[in-house]
């Protein structure tokens, strides 16, 4: 059985924090190499209603910027040796200052930051920022970019690009073809590792994907795990780490 590195996708604080915490640890034990913790937004453009949902729930709670940090602070405490990327919107990091949240987020343990409606050219600062703080950008490349401007993304220099496998909003189930191959490949084309995702949700999926991507990514199947079995944590965290085991395994 090979092992595929797989970036897992939490929002933090939910449902809420200790059942937030309790779904990371299981993607761990589960497999999960890299967490990609979102911090909640009110107006997602690219996540699909499971993300979207759970987002708003936590929202509704009056969860803080700072909420989030903490979070992420509290899994970097607990599992060091696991890299911890910050997901969120541009207005999140822009508002208290780019340079600022960038220091916050790297004192928490954030080793990595994915804005996806920053584009890579311009970013606000949001590369310079990270590289202060010994974190990695890592901008998004879609299928709807130009050759040309996939080309200009793919040698700018970044150590990874995150690839989203089509078009949309996430969390429906996305069909990896020749042309999402194609995709990746040229993404990656200038050096830059690639971690692939978008609608990933089984461990077929992930076993075609590897073969061309540093890191598998999934989101939404977790969400939508964990939102359905919320009252009862024993069987989320049973659940989640099998999820994780199939994806990361084949």
């Amino acid at each position: 059985m090979q092992k595929i590195k797989l970036m897992a996708h939490l929002v933090a604080g939910f449902p809420t924090e200790e059942i937030a915490f309790s779904a990371a640890k299981a993607l761990i034990e589960g497999g999960a190499d890299i967490l990609e913790i979102q911090l909640p937004f009110s107006d997602p453009s690219a996540d699909g209603p499971a993300i979207q949902g759970a987002c708003t729930e936590v929202l509704n709670r009056k969860y803080k910027t700072a909420d989030g940090l903490s979070f992420i602070k509290k899994i970097h405490e607990e599992f060091p040796e696991v890299p911890l990327y910050l997901m969120s919107y541009a207005s999140l990091v822009y508002t208290p200052g780019i340079e600022n949240f960038c220091k916050e987020a790297a004192e928490c343990g954030v080793s990595g930051m994915i804005i996806p409606d920053l584009p890579f050219d311009f970013d606000e600062g949001l590369t310079q920022a990270c590289r202060k703080n010994g974190m990695e950008n890592i901008p998004v490349a879609a299928p709807s970019m130009s050759d040309e401007r996939l080309a200009k993304l793919s040698t700018a220099g970044f150590k990874y690009i995150y690839a989203a496998l089509r078009a949309g909003i996430t969390g429906t189930n996305t069909t990896i073809d020749s042309k999402t191959i194609d995709f990746l490949n040229k993404v990656k084309s200038g050096g830059s590792k690639v971690y692939g995702g978008f609608g990933i949700s089984n461990g077929e999926q992930s076993a075609i994907l590897s073969k061309v991507v540093e890191a598998v990514v999934a989101g939404s199947v977790f969400v939508r795990i964990i939102n359905d079995n919320k009252d009862d944590v024993e069987a989320l965290k049973q659940k989640v780490t099998a999820k994780a085991k199939e994806i990361s395994y084949s």
